[in-house]
């Protein structure tokens, strides 16, 4: 039985690139579903987290982070799903760091759709000595704009994490749940997979690749508990692919395996992982491509 004011609604979670978005939904549902690295642009699709409890169902919606330097065909389509998705949920989740307030920051700031409850998180509180210096950031902010609620947070500790759940239950709607209690996603295993070969490749090679790389899946099949899963890394250029690869094969190896540990603990059963390169050039800006990726053009 659920109580007579259970709410349920869908959040959008926005903010500047690497602000920290991927990380707090991660905490928030106790799964890793949308992957993380130190690199910008490292979430390029709207992934859906679903975190459900006695009294609420929490639908979460990540969002790239916005872009203002790249123009490519890519970045213009996951700008175009932070603004669809502003337009589609409940109640809007947005991001900064705490101790500063950037000119991106603000550039999000204006993306804010009015007659929407908008909630603050003031993110990575664990970076400061003494919280006492997060004061004039919140009196600034307060008096800037008529937040529904300032939540000071870490994502990465998890801090204040219970705070910010109350603070956005308030204004969810009371309706019934909109997925079955158990389910931490909407996306499938097969674009999981994909993105955790792609968390591997932007860890492994830190700033030597460019954003031009993705990963599509060429083939998925499960036998038993199995799963036998071919990834293709798709780069701009031959000398992207000669890094990926590494002395040896080495950096490849790297990302196998690590993306294999993963798989293995996020799907519970063994998996067998192939990936190879492929330069395709131009891919970021190719519409055939994106489409083929996940992207609607």
């Amino acid at each position: 039985m659920k109580p007579a004011d259970f709410r349920c609604g869908t959040i959008a979670i926005i903010g500047r690139p690497n602000v920290g978005k991927s990380t707090l939904l991660n905490h928030l549902i106790g799964e890793k579903i949308s992957i993380t690295s130190r690199k910008a642009q490292t979430t390029r699709h709207r992934i859906t987290g679903i975190l459900t409890d006695a009294e609420t169902q929490y639908v979460f919606v990540d969002t790239p982070g916005f872009q203002t330097k790249n123009t490519s065909v890519l970045n213009r389509l996951m700008n175009r799903s932070i603004t669809q998705a502003l337009q589609e949920v409940d109640l809007v989740l947005v991001m900064i760091e705490a101790g500063r307030i950037s000119r991106e920051d603000r550039q999000v700031f204006d993306l804010l759709p009015a007659g929407r409850p908008v909630v603050l998180a003031v993110n990575k509180i664990d970076r400061l000595a003494d919280k006492k210096q997060l004061l004039p950031l919140l009196a600034q902010l307060q008096a800037e704009r008529a937040f529904s609620d300032i939540v000071p947070v870490s994502a990465k500790s998890g801090e204040q994490a219970q705070q910010l759940l109350h603070a956005l239950r308030q204004h969810l709607p009371q309706q019934p749940a909109i997925y079955p209690a158990g389910d931490v996603t909407d996306r499938s295993e097969r674009f999981l997979a994909a993105e955790l070969v792609r968390e591997k490749l932007f860890r492994q090679l830190g700033d030597e690749l460019p954003y031009g790389a993705s990963t599509s899946i060429e083939k998925f099949e499960t036998e038993g508990r199995l799963r036998r899963i071919h990834v293709a890394i798709i780069v701009d250029k031959a000398s992207h692919k000669a890094m990926v690869i590494g002395k040896g094969g080495e950096k490849l190896k790297l990302i196998g395996s690590d993306a294999r540990r993963d798989m293995e603990k996020l799907f519970g059963g063994k998996v067998f992982l192939q990936i190879w390169v492929k330069v395709k050039h131009g891919w970021a800006d190719d519409e055939r491509t994106l489409k083929n990726l996940g992207f609607e053009p």
